[in-house]
């Protein structure tokens, strides 16, 4: 006696809807539908169909834009950044978009200073959103030590309106007589900011990706705070750990 076991219904599903996008009736870019119509269709709980679409984002096959839908071809417009040097972290220019929204401006900020270890509570501070494949998926306020910040005062790419390919710490380091050594960074979840949401197209206090860095260089000088949220839908943070010696 042969006994065959049905695959779950999020399988079954999940399989379904990863042929369609390969066959084409989903083309990149286009919303597949939305859960209550695969529910209607199929016969199926909402937690099952829930169940299909986190596999399918999770593995790049479909990209979800909050307040928007579903969409296939994922593995095109999800970033992707593998991060494992000062070198990684700069090279953010060779594949994604910085707009800026806010243009480099002197402001009181005592947390930024404290955390620059700055004598005084004025910092300079830009702020922009990163961009992939004309999709934005992060807001960054970046703030400098004044004397930092001069050096870059005049750059076009730190205007507001302006949009360019290049990163603040990429601007920053011909600039400076030593070079960048070192990013501290903390990742953590944080809900969306008004600014961030704004910017990336998202609800208010949708979880979020939140990603601080403090770079200094290599005489031990505070070069640049970034404060960055992303979108988790649509960025991948990848870091590859190896065994020391």
């Amino acid at each position: 006696m042969v006994v065959t076991t049905r695959a779950p219904a999020y399988q079954i599903l999940r399989e379904q809807l990863r042929a369609d996008i390969a066959a084409g009736h989903y083309p990149d870019g286009t919303r597949l539908p939305t859960e209550s119509e695969l529910v209607a269709r199929h016969g199926l709980s909402r937690q099952t169909v829930r169940r299909a679409f986190q596999d399918l984002v999770a593995e790049g096959v479909v990209f979800r834009v909050p307040g928007r839908g579903s969409y296939a071809g994922g593995q095109g417009r999800r970033y992707l950044r593998q991060l494992g040097s000062i070198e990684d972290l700069m090279s953010l220019s060779q594949d994604t978009t910085m707009e800026v929204l806010e243009g480099l401006r002197r402001r009181v900020d005592i947390e930024a200073a404290s955390r620059l270890r700055l004598d005084g509570d004025v910092v300079y501070t830009v702020v922009f959103r990163r961009l992939h494949a004309g999709i934005a998926f992060g807001h960054t306020v970046v703030h400098l030590p004044p004397a930092v910040a001069e050096t870059v005062s005049g750059s076009p790419h730190l205007a507001t309106g302006a949009t360019s390919t290049h990163t603040v710490i990429g601007l920053l380091e011909p600039c400076s007589p030593v070079p960048i050594a070192e990013a501290a960074q903390s990742i953590t979840v944080s809900a969306a900011t008004d600014a961030a949401a704004a910017a990336v197209g998202c609800p208010p206090g949708h979880p979020m990706l939140r990603v601080d860095r403090l770079y200094t260089d290599s005489a031990g000088r505070a070069m640049e705070l970034a404060v960055s949220q992303f979108l988790p839908e649509q960025y991948t943070y990848r870091v590859t750990l190896r065994r020391s010696g």
